[in-house]
């Protein structure tokens, strides 16, 4: 596809909201991933160390 200037190819042929919508939301979802795995894995570190802790003050280690 070819477009005359920038602003058509921003405007898309009057398609513009749903095709940069669909990136926008895509976008998001992609960055509310990121979050929650950094945010999972930060969790599971955490209970993995306050598990050997509890096991080496057992003595179970």
């Amino acid at each position: 596809m070819q477009w005359e200037s920038w602003a058509a190819f921003w405007h898309m042929g009057g398609a513009a909201p749903f095709v940069w919508g669909s990136y926008g939301v895509t976008a998001a979802l992609i960055v509310a991933e990121l979050v929650l795995v950094i945010r999972r894995r930060k969790d599971t570190v955490t209970r993995l160390l306050r598990w050997r802790r509890a096991l080496g003050k057992n003595g179970v280690e």
